[in-house]
């Protein structure tokens, strides 16, 4: 049984060895998983085409760029627009959302006591959409936050003047990951922000140069590991389930 990560630079992915742990301690010994680089997206077709693989983790820049390749996608996946793992169903491929799972029990349990009722999602990628599609599931009220903003969302300059009315602060862009640990998202954390939460989904560096100003400034602080072993976990039971 093979399966494997789609993405365009995975030097330094955490999927390949989370699984090929998990075969070993399952005793799988005839599963693998390998990390699939392409260069662009065009080249997904050969690879589901080729009759090897099972299943895909997809992660940055894919997760919607993969959907025009695929047969179908879960009611999650076709709300959210945005699709992380995929199924290999007979000799079609099925897309799903995972990643809204993760990152809400991944919330939930590191502050079960948070009672918030509006968040701040920096980033507009797929991350972003399925993060959204969570806080809409937990009735919180998300605002988007982008370099470019269509009309339904704000800029940075708009954000980091309002940033005191969003008790939940969330990075779903890929700024600050390793080895760039000194580049942050364009929206300081800074002031007094005891009874914030500021949650990144980057998860090396352990606590990126945002989540560090966050904690010094009184915020709660997380990173990203939790939510990507839960979607990790439930991308997982959708192979199993097939």
């Amino acid at each position: 049984m093979q399966f494997g990560l789609i993405g365009k630079s995975l030097v330094h992915s955490f999927s390949a060895a989370y699984f090929q742990a998990k075969f070993e301690k399952l005793h799988l010994s005839d599963y693998r998983y390998l990390n699939c680089e392409l260069p662009s997206i065009d080249e997904l077709s050969s690879l589901l085409a080729d009759g090897q693989w099972q299943g895909f983790n997809v992660t940055i820049p894919y997760k919607e760029a993969c959907i025009p390749f695929l047969d179908g996608l879960s009611p999650d996946a076709q709300s959210i627009g945005a699709v992380n793992t995929l199924v290999c169903k007979g000799d079609t491929w099925w897309g799903y959302n995972t990643d809204h799972l993760g990152f809400r029990r991944a919330l939930e349990e590191a502050w079960p006591q948070m009672k918030v009722n509006k968040a701040l999602v920096l980033g507009s990628g797929g991350a972003s959409k399925a993060v959204n599609y969570a806080l809409e599931q937990m009735e919180i009220e998300s605002q988007i936050v982008s370099r470019n903003p269509t009309k339904e969302q704000i800029d940075y300059q708009e954000a980091q003047f309002r940033i005191q009315e969003f008790p939940l602060i969330i990075n779903t862009s890929p700024l600050g990951t390793f080895p760039e640990v000194e580049v942050m998202p364009p929206l300081e954390p800074k002031g007094d922000l005891s009874g914030h939460y500021f949650m990144d989904l980057i998860y090396n560096p352990e606590e990126t140069l945002w989540l560090q100003k966050a904690r010094a400034a009184g915020a709660a602080v997380l990173n990203g590991k939790s939510m990507l072993v839960y979607q990790a976990e439930a991308a997982w039971k959708l192979w199993q389930d097939q």
